[in-house]
């Protein structure tokens, strides 16, 4: 989107800015993006809803993406407070339901916020990451997905996505992000649970074996070369 429209899309009223963002995310993926998705039937299952998905993270346009392809799911994104600040990537919060949170520290209002959207009966999406892999490879998941699992009790679900990485390639400048033809895969894996914790394990390694368990579930849905850290763990 250049700059010139980007400036008039912002003067509008609320309802057409969203109208109008709605309009253009779906004309870009329709026009550029060629999805490919696999693994929804692991949704139709016995397990009490809402889900806690998990996904790896490559570029600005996954959330526009898995909304799409997640409609359905009454999904609430968790996304970093520098989004908002973005011009162009403020606009994606008008059509993407999304809880801010600061990132590396203890959150507060962005942990009462996800506790009490799951209560109100939504999924909530984490990318462990933490950040958009620069390289397309995994990287190492943070512990604060251990947080939001324990806290909601949610079953999880795991998402691999690839594809993006090409779509809306990442760029120093935000702002100068832009869309591509691209072909998007996204698999999605089975539910699942934290595995208990055993007798003999402390809580330190019981937490960190949880963390390994959830990225693991995430590398096992990607092609060998997106899996990066994990990679020798899968």
């Amino acid at each position: 989107m250049n700059k010139l429209l980007l400036t008039f899309v912002n003067l509008l009223p609320e309802p057409l800015i969203i109208k109008f963002v709605r309009f253009y995310v779906n004309s870009q993926l329709k026009k550029h993006a060629k999805l490919d998705v696999k693994g929804l039937e692991n949704l139709n299952c016995d397990f009490t809803r809402p889900y806690l998905f998990v996904c790896n993270h490559l570029s600005n346009s996954d959330g526009l993406v898995l909304n799409k392809v997640l409609e359905k799911e009454n999904i609430t994104f968790l996304a970093g407070k520098k989004l908002e600040s973005n011009s162009l990537t403020s606009l994606g919060f008008k059509i993407v339901r999304s809880i801010s949170i600061l990132p590396n520290s203890p959150d507060k209002v962005a942990i009462k916020k996800v506790i009490r959207a799951v209560k109100e009966g939504n999924s909530i999406l984490i990318f462990p990451e933490g950040t958009r892999s620069r390289t397309a490879k995994m990287l190492e998941g943070k512990k604060g997905i251990l947080l939001f699992a324990k806290l909601t009790n949610a079953p999880i679900v795991p998402i691999g996505i690839w594809g993006t990485e090409k779509f809306m390639p990442i760029k120093n400048d935000m702002g100068k992000e832009a869309f591509y033809d691209a072909d998007i895969n996204i698999n999605i894996g089975k539910v699942f649970n934290l595995p208990k914790k055993s007798d003999d394990e402390t809580k330190g390694d019981w937490e960190a074996n949880c963390l390994i368990h959830i990225m693991m579930k995430i590398a096992e849905l990607l092609p060998k070369e997106y899996k990066g850290f994990y990679d020798d763990k899968t």
